[in-house]
This record gives structure tokens, C-alpha cells and sequence, in this order.
């Protein structure tokens, strides 16, 4: 019946998903609708009167004209905050919120205020279940017990200044005309990552229209069915969204119509792999929709943003105390500290939040990439993975093992802000919780491993050893002194080769720019990754600065098939391990949750 209706959208929407109320979307637009409200089967709306708690009129004579307590630009560094805070439950964190931001639990020192009339995008807050991610769902409370968790009802209703987000759903949201374009639901992300990432991308649209986003206290009881979602459905949110955050903020467009920003912003988040390709059709579908059942694009307005901010005054800060309400369920202290995994989740992801991960999938990526970005997402600043064959859908990226390092130049290009850059093959385990006393300032390769890294003579060798040195030496003569220099401190005799498997190693950003350099010596010579890596390492630093995290990796030539009792918790890295499956995946899971029990929520 949808698809006689005659919408493009149709021909993009999963069958048996929520995500098909875009239909209804457009269809109550099509029908003369001027507002929306977005919500799920579970909620009841308190008193049942949406008008007594939202401001479904922004203008004529019902409308409430107030001003609005908004929480404060001061900090310009802050681009996210959990609201929960502000409703009298520190210890509460939404769905949507990134896990490092979950222990900033204080509350606000003082707001200011806003002109209402606005507020085109209405967050509501839900009593009994409220929108959680399966993190908290899974950890704080026993398994067949229901949530029941209260917010304070009477705290006035916050909203946000431009710069600064917060978790937007499905379940309670009131939208007005002038946001309908941001109801767009994404197609090619996970289902619970798909509300919160069409929230991200409609507040930083809403503020090229001059509107902002209020959240208001309690509007509906939700129940809890004891059925919360696993983490793998959340996938999506866990590995990109600070990153998304971060760049939402940053993004500038010089597009002069709205739908035309809107359609440049869809398509570079395919290009950062926030979505896919698909969503960007999927967003042309939604606005030539749009325009068909007769909507107006909204009036673009200066960005508040780009203009200097004046100083906040004394007479401009107004204060609120939120009220500390009882936590039913939380097994956090009121000092502020979260569970111990929770704690530990928070301090990798500080450490390593800003480094980013680069993974070769040697095995079927339809079935593993996502699982890759899951597993390692929450504690890296994001993972690129590259395969022999593209897969756009997939974002991996085209690549040749064994010519890996010439595609990396590209990848530090795109992340010039990251700390440092990891390398991994896909037959090599990551325990991400031993590397945290390792310098991310040094070099971090194998050259301690035995069995990953030797020096060979080359005579008596096959031709593929003398060729691979007499590239080596080549490229040796043409590097800038400093680069030499360290080079044949370290290796004497040009009849020596030394070779490193180079499974896992790390590039700190001040080495960066000495690899690009080294990559474009060896040009197009025909040199193997297992030899230019290692040549690279000894040139850009003496063996005595490499950090030694790596000395404690479990490292075996070759494995029969994986093995309990091969895997260690306490080593670095554990080589080899072969996953081409899920089941391969769920088993190896399994195993790193000695060292970070969480894990146990993918499976």
C-alpha cells in the first residue's frame, strides 16, 4: 500500500523496520500537517496532553512567549551534553551520547537564556525507560528487573546554543514544520544508530535556519518490556559518533538554499563513512518528496557560530541546581565514578580516541568488517579497512597487502588531527587494554619479535632477497641526511636485509610526515611491505627509541586453527588468529573479554 502512495523514498526502506514511518512522514506533511510528534509504541503520554508539556504553538496568540534557560556557549570546546544531568539523574547517560563523555556527571555552573518561538526541534524526556544505549541497559541492572527511572518533572526545559548537540530519538520528539525536512530516517546504518544519527545531522542543519533544539522535562511514562537491544544493533553509534559530533560542529557549506546544503552535508558524511552512497540518494528522494507534496524550504539565516560571542556577564548567567534524584538499578557512587568496565572503556577511549586504526581484511569483508569496526570503533577514533576489492557499501577501501604502505600517505592526509596511526592485519589480535603505558610519541613495531622480525644475508638467497636489497639500497642513497644517517646506524653491511612480517605497528603524528617522505623515494620500485616497512622504521629512529609494547606480543609463524589456550589477555598482541566468519568472530569476542568483560555486550 506505501508504494502506491508514488514516494521515491520507498524504493530505499527495509521492509519490517520503524524506519518505514518516513512513508507516514511524508504523508502527513502531504495532508496540511504543521507539526509532527515522533514516538514509539511504549510511551504514554503523561495527562495525556502533549500540549501541557511541549510548546506545540511557537506563534499567534497560543503561544507561549517566554524566554528560555539555554546552557551556556562559554566553553567553545564542549560540543555535547548529556541532558539527563540537568533532570536530576547524573548517573543516567541517552542512547547516542559517546561512552568517554559518560563520566562528566556536574552540573552546569550557570545557563543563559533564549528568546522562545524557535524551537523547532522538541526532545522530550521519558520516565520509566528512558532512552539508554545497551551499555547501560546490559550493566546496571539485574536481568528480568524493569527500568523504572524518574526525572525531575518540575526542572525547567533547557535548550541548546549552536555548537553545542544532545541526543535526539524517535521515542518523544515533537518536530514543527520549519524541521520537517530533518524526520529523514538513515537507511544505511544500523536501526538504533538511526534516529540518533538523523538527530546529529538535523541540529546542525537547524542551525543554518536560525533554530535550535529544546529539551523538555518528562512528557511520557515508557515501559520497560526487559527486552533491551544488543550492542551489535547499536554499532553504528559506538564506533563513529564523537567523530561525527566533532565534525557536524566543524562542517561549513557555502551551498545558498537549504535543500542544497542539506544535499552537500549527506553526501561528505558518506565521504567521512558516517553512512553510505545509499543515503545519499536516499536524501535526494526525500527532498524531491518534500517538494512534491508542496513543502517550502525554510528562509537560510546567518550561522551564530562564524560571529564573535560576546563576553557572558554577571547579569546574563542564570543559575539552576539540577536535584539528585534516586538512581533505581545504577551501581554508580554518587562521587561521580562509574563501574569499573565502564570506567575502563572511558579511560582507553581518552587514550586512544584520537589515534586512528588501520585494518587490511585479508578474509570476506561482507562478513567481517563491520565486526572489525565494532570490536575496535569504541576505543579508536575510527577504523579504515582496507581489502584486495572495494566494497563502497562497506566503505573498505581498495588495497595490496603487499604493497600496503604506499595507500597510507592518504589515509594520514585525511586525519591530519590524529595523534598517531595503527596498523593491523586482520590475522593479528589488538589487546587495545595492554597498550596504555606505551608512548604514543615513539615508534611501535615488532623488532623484538624473533619471529616477525629478522636480518637475513642475502647471499646465497634467491633473487627476490638480492632485488628487494639492491631497491633497498637505492632508496637509502636518496634519503635526506638525517634519515641516512639513522638507517646505517643501524644496519652496517648492504649485503644484510632486514625483514619484518610488520602485522601491527605505530605511527605517532611527528613521524608522519618522514613516512610520506620515504614512501615517495620508493616511488614506483617494486619493493614488498615486509621489507620497506622495517627500512622506514630504522630510518626515521634508532631501534633504542621504539617503544618495547609490542615485546610482550604472542607471536607464532603459523597456527593449525585458533586456540584457547595459544590467546593470552596479558600480551599486547597476539598473532596469528583467523577470523572469516562471524562465528569466528563471536568465539574470538569470547575470548578478549578476559581483558574487557563489556565485550561480552557484542555477542
Amino acid at each position: 500500500m506505501q508504494a502506491q502512495l508514488g514516494f521515491r523514498v520507498v524504493d530505499f526502506l527495509p521492509y519490517d523496520s520503524h524506519i518505514r514511518k518516513t512513508v507516514g512522514y511524508l504523508f502527513a506533511i502531504q495532508h496540511g500537517a504543521q507539526k509532527i510528534y515522533d514516538v514509539d509504541d511504549r510511551g504514554n503520554v503523561i495527562d495525556n496532553d502533549i500540549g501541557k508539556h511541549f510548546d506545540v504553538e511557537l506563534v499567534g496568540e497560543s503561544a507561549r512567549q517566554e524566554v528560555i534557560l539555554q546552557y551556556s556557549h562559554e566553553n567553545p570546546n564542549r560540543t555535547i551534553v548529556n541532558p539527563y544531568v540537568h533532570f536530576g539523574q547524573r548517573s543516567v547517560w541517552p542512547r547516542g551520547l559517546p561512552l568517554e563523555k559518560v563520566g562528566e556527571i556536574s552540573h552546569e555552573e550557570f545557563y543563559t537564556e533564549i528568546f522562545g518561538g524557535k524551537q523547532f526541534i522538541q526532545q522530550g524526556i521519558s520516565n520509566g525507560l528512558p532512552d539508554v544505549d545497551s551499555v547501560f541497559y546490559f550493566t546496571r541492572k539485574a536481568n528480568l528487573e524493569a527500568f523504572d527511572i524518574r526525572f525531575d518533572e518540575k526542572a525547567p526545559k533547557v535548550a541548546l546554543p549552536q555548537g553545542t548537540m544532545v541526543p535526539l530519538n524517535s521515542f518523544n520528539t515533537l518536530f514543527h514544520t520549519a524541521a520537517f525536512w530533518g524526520l529523514m530516517l538513515p537507511v544505511s546504518v544500523s536501526t538504533m544508530a538511526s534516529d540518533v544519527l538523523r538527530g546529529y545531522w538535523a541540529q546542525r542543519i537547524l542551525w543554518e535556519v536560525g533554530g535550535y533544539v529544546v529539551v523538555y522535562p518528562p512528557t511520557v511514562d515508557r515501559y520497560d518490556r526487559i527486552e533491551g537491544y544488543p550492542f551489535s544493533e547499536e554499532k553504528d553509534l559506538h564506533v563513529n559518533v564523537g567523530r561525527l559530533i566533532d565534525f557536524l560542529v566543524g562542517w561549513r557549506s557555502n551551498e545558498h538554499r537549504l535543500f542544497e546544503k542539506i544535499l552537500e552535508l549527506s553526501y561528505v558524511m558518506a565521504e567521512e563513512g558516517f553512512w553510505t552512497e545509499k543515503d545519499v540518494r536516499f536524501t535526494a528522494a526525500w527532498l524531491q518528496d518534500l517538494l512534491a507534496v508542496g513543502y517550502q524550504q525554510p528562509r537560510l539565516m546567518a550561522l551564530e557560530l562564524d560571529r564573535p560571542r560576546g563576553t557572558i556577564g554577571h547579569g546574563d548567567r542564570k543559575e539552576f541546581v539540577p536535584r539528585k534524584l534516586p538512581s533505581v538499578h545504577l551501581g554508580v557512587d554518587e562521587i561521580g565514578t562509574v563501574n569499573y568496565e565502564i570506567g575502563n572503556l572511558i579511560t582507553w577511549r581518552k587514550s586512544f580516541g584520537n589515534v586512528v586504526l588501520v585494518m587490511f581484511v585479508s578474509g570476506p569483508v561482507e562478513r567481517t568488517a563491520l565486526e572489525w569496526r565494532l570490536l575496535y570503533g569504541r576505543i579508536f577514533k575510527t577504523v579504515i579497512i582496507l581489502s584486495r576489492e572495494k566494497n563502497v557499501d562497506l566503505a573498505v577501501e581498495e588495497g595490496q597487502l603487499d604493497y600496503v604502505y604506499k595507500y597510507l600517505p592518504k589515509l594520514f592526509d585525511r586525519y591530519t588531527s590524529a595523534d598517531g596511526f595503527i596498523f593491523l592485519q586482520d590475522d593479528t589480535v589488538l589487546n587495545y587494554w595492554n597498550l596504555l603505558q606505551a608512548d604514543k610519541s615513539k615508534l611501535w613495531v615488532t623488532n623484538k619479535v624473533s619471529k616477525s622480525w629478522t636480518s637475513v644475508s642475502i647471499s646465497g638467497k634467491s633473487d627476490w632477497f638480492a632485488k628487494q636489497a639492491e631497491s633497498v639500497n637505492k632508496v637509502v642513497a636518496t634519503m635526506p641526511a638525517h634519515l641516512q644517517v639513522n638507517y646505517k646506524e643501524s644496519v652496517k653491511d648492504e649485503q644484510i636485509l632486514t625483514i619484518c612480517n610488520s602485522e601491527v605497528f605505530y605511527i605517532p603524528r611527528k613521524f608522519v610526515s618522514d613516512f610520506i617522505d620515504l614512501v615517495s623515494l620508493v616511488g614506483e620500485m617494486d619493493i614488498h611491505h615486509k621489507v620497506a616497512v622495517p627500512m622506514f622504521f630504522l630510518a626515521m629512529d634508532n631501534p633504542q627509541n621504539f617503544d618495547s609494547v609490542f615485546n610482550s606480543m604472542r607471536y607464532k609463524q603459523k597456527l593449525q586453527t585458533n586456540s584457547t589456550s595459544f590467546y593470552s589477555p596479558e600480551a599486547s598482541a597476539v598473532h596469528p588468529w583467523n577470523v572469516s566468519s562471524e562465528q569466528d568472530f563471536i568465539k574470538l569476542v569470547r575470548i578478549m573479554a578476559a581483558g574487557d568483560p563489556l565485550l561480552m555486550e557484542l555477542v
